[in-house]
């Protein structure tokens, strides 16, 4: 699949790639913290089963998107409205998942006139005063707290994961797959497989390609205020989340998404943080995209 620009009107360039049935119902995806617009290594054949014309993008500063300086949550939503004119997409939902949920809950306060429904699948929740919660895994926490007043040691351990993938791309998956005894029973069960650690491992490394610099930054733009209300949301919401969850812990979720004015809560049991790497709840989310959706033509055909 090839790499897709689009280039904005302030002369940034955005990045992209497509899945699924191009004819199909648009849904586009926003990637994690750090993260890109890579989520398979060939084509998804749910997408293409469910007629969906699945957008992976590229936020600023990550994989083929150029950066934007002193970018914010809520300016995300104003290039997504303009990917959507460049794309001529006159309605389409949005996947967010973990950090990129934030970035998918802006375009649900900001984009009504767009969207059919937003998907926040392990959603990172806005923080109180700054601080991460109680709850979330000691490694995130000191990871948002290093975003704040040390931002070069995470540059500085991002460039060490960089240099490492492409000098010694099986050293890494080892150590990933050996170092996960602080993850819940399911995710260190995702980080036992083969094929997911390399996925990662791809996702990562594209997420440094421009540079490690927006690792740092994002976090720090996840820990600020984001600038609107959950429950100013008008359009449909669906949250995912993992019971298990402790890098996005599932208590925040369970406070916010009640505010939500038109939101489902759906809740995994056992289920950690890769909620949207299980096949089977993909699969439920995408049949309840299209189910919300406006389009006569996108009927679920997920079989």
């Amino acid at each position: 699949m090839a790499d897709l620009t689009l280039q904005l009107k302030d002369g940034r360039k955005l990045g992209y790639i497509e899945y699924g049935d191009r004819s199909g119902y648009p849904v586009m995806f926003f990637h994690g913290t750090p993260g890109s617009r890579i989520l398979f290594l060939e084509d998804s054949e749910l997408a293409i089963a469910a007629g969906i014309h699945l957008i992976s993008l590229d936020r600023p500063g990550y994989g083929i998107s150029d950066p934007k300086h002193n970018r914010t949550i809520l300016e995300w939503a104003d290039d997504i409205r303009e990917v959507a004119s460049l794309l001529k997409l006159t309605r389409f939902s949005i996947i967010g998942v973990s950090g990129g949920g934030a970035y998918a809950a802006a375009c649900g306060y900001k984009l009504p006139d767009l969207l059919d429904s937003v998907a926040l699948v392990s959603s990172a929740v806005p923080f109180i005063n700054g601080k991460p919660p109680k709850k979330m895994m000691t490694a995130n926490k000191v990871a948002f707290f290093m975003s704040k007043w040390a931002p070069w040691l995470i540059k500085a351990a991002h460039r060490s994961q960089k240099k490492l993938i492409q000098k010694d791309p099986e050293k890494f998956m080892k150590l990933n797959k050996d170092g996960n005894k602080h993850l819940n029973e399911s995710d260190r069960q995702f980080l036992q497989k083969e094929e997911d650690l390399r996925l990662m491992m791809i996702h990562l490394a594209e997420a440094f390609r421009i540079s490690v610099d927006e690792c740092a930054n994002e976090l720090a733009l996840i820990a600020k205020p984001w600038g609107f209300s959950h429950s100013d949301i008008t359009v449909p919401v669906d949250v995912w989340h993992g019971e298990e969850d402790t890098m996005a812990p599932v208590e925040e979720m369970k406070k916010l998404a009640p505010t939500i004015p038109n939101c489902e809560e759906h809740y995994i049991p056992k289920a950690g943080h890769f909620v949207a790497d299980d096949e089977e709840t993909y699969k439920i989310i995408l049949e309840t995209i299209l189910r919300k959706s406006h389009s006569e033509t996108s009927q679920p055909r997920i079989s």
